[in-house]
């Protein structure tokens, strides 16, 4: 049945089917798309009424028993929390279903990791995706301390944080595993502040091991990248988005993040600059080269849904026409890789090759770190071991003979 509107809906939930028809329109969604979300509506409410439920019991405990119930029905799609996303958004904004609360499904560790996650953004003043690193590696260490008589941290010992880290970042890779025990002693921290730890413990985390300046990925040759950049078919809405995406990778080092939260207003077409938002909440202008604005202009003219209320600049072609996340501009430069009969190749290496291009036509370290707006110097140093041929000018030549 390609017309939701024709699709028929019992219990208690049908009278907000025409209603989410409307919505699912204004979104974007195509017949056939909008149609399976409203057999979807159907589903819930049946599924409600069988369990003699109404519209405001739809809780996030709730959502999670449909979905268990629709899985061993043997449905073969929209199987997870994330498919009723368009359904419950709807549901909630009319007042038919309660807001959101991870308290509800996950109990006292989601309770306890909201509260860091607050500490973290206020207290500590970290960005939302920092803070959310953070939360996601702390929190098989707090689901390790969970029983059946709530979260048991009052007997928490030395050893047993060691042993945590000495269990889990083995099978981690280093950055991971840095993550794991950087976010751990915050933790520890933290609950020592709020008096749920008699003692600090951070001290009791072993560091990870760090090699500093260790190496760089294999950088990109230039025929590489337009390659990438020819496999956009700027015929289509995809393909001169994909473009513009790989064009501000590839000339102004971007990070996938930065790309992704773009807005319309960070664009400065009068001056010939851009906003970017960084790591750490730092902002910064940058110059916008000619073929990288056309890039945008002609995204944003031919390619950007019409319809689209969202001010970011770089939106899921399908609808509903959300702003893309970091994972999906990756995805992007793995898809165009793909398409060019690359090995696989993500964003952060677009980044690596603009810095390398700049070291092979001679730029100093200073203004490569520019480039890629680094805080610290250190942190540039990195890219010395790419310029092999400028490190054998200063190397020392081995001594020829010599005792043993």
């Amino acid at each position: 049945m390609r017309d939701p509107s024709r699709v028929r809906v019992s219990g208690p939930l049908a009278r907000f089917a025409p209603g989410f028809v409307g919505e699912l329109a204004r979104l974007g969604y195509t017949p056939v798309s909008a149609a399976a979300q409203v057999r979807l509506l159907a589903h819930l409410s049946r599924w409600l009424e069988g369990e003699g439920l109404d519209c405001g019991a739809v809780s996030p405990a709730v959502v999670a028993l449909f979905v268990e119930a629709r899985v061993a029905a043997g449905y073969s799609s929209h199987r997870s929390g994330r498919s009723l996303e368009p359904l419950l958004g709807y549901l909630r904004r009319v007042g038919a279903a309660p807001a959101a609360s991870a308290s509800l499904l996950d109990g006292p560790v989601e309770r306890l990791l909201e509260r860091y996650s607050q500490y973290l953004r206020v207290e500590r003043g970290l960005t939302a995706g920092t803070a959310g690193g953070y939360v996601a590696a702390v929190r098989p260490f707090l689901r390790g301390r969970l029983s059946a008589s709530g979260l048991d941290l009052e007997r928490l010992s030395m050893a047993e944080v060691t042993a945590f880290v000495v269990a889990r970042c083995p099978g981690q890779a280093r950055g991971p595993a840095r993550l794991t025990v950087t976010a751990l002693r915050s933790l520890l921290g933290f609950l020592h502040v709020e008096g749920m730890l008699a003692t600090p413990l951070a001290a009791a985390v072993p560091a990870a091991a760090s090699w500093r300046l260790s190496g760089l990925p294999r950088p990109l040759e230039p025929g590489q990248v337009r390659s990438l950049l020819g496999s956009c078919d700027r015929r289509t809405g995809i393909g001169l988005r994909d473009y513009a995406i790989l064009s501000l990778l590839a000339r102004l080092a971007l990070r996938a993040g930065e790309v992704a939260a773009l807005s319309l207003d960070d664009l400065d077409w009068r001056s010939g600059e851009l906003v970017v938002r960084g790591k750490g909440g730092w902002v910064d202008r940058m110059p916008l080269p000619a073929d990288v604005g056309e890039a945008l202009a002609g995204y944003l003219r031919g390619g950007r849904p019409a319809a689209a209320g969202c001010r970011r600049v770089f939106l899921r072609a399908l609808a509903p026409h959300r702003g893309l996340t970091s994972t999906a501009v990756s995805q992007v430069v793995a898809g165009a890789a793909s398409r060019a009969g690359l090995t696989p190749v993500y964003a952060h290496r677009l980044r690596h090759a603009a810095a390398c291009e700049l070291l092979r036509a001679g730029a100093p370290l200073s203004e490569i770190g520019q480039l890629l707006r680094h805080r610290r110097a250190a942190t540039t140093a990195i890219y010395a071991k790419v310029d092999r041929e400028a490190l054998r000018t200063i190397a020392r030549r081995w001594p020829e003979g010599g005792g043993s």
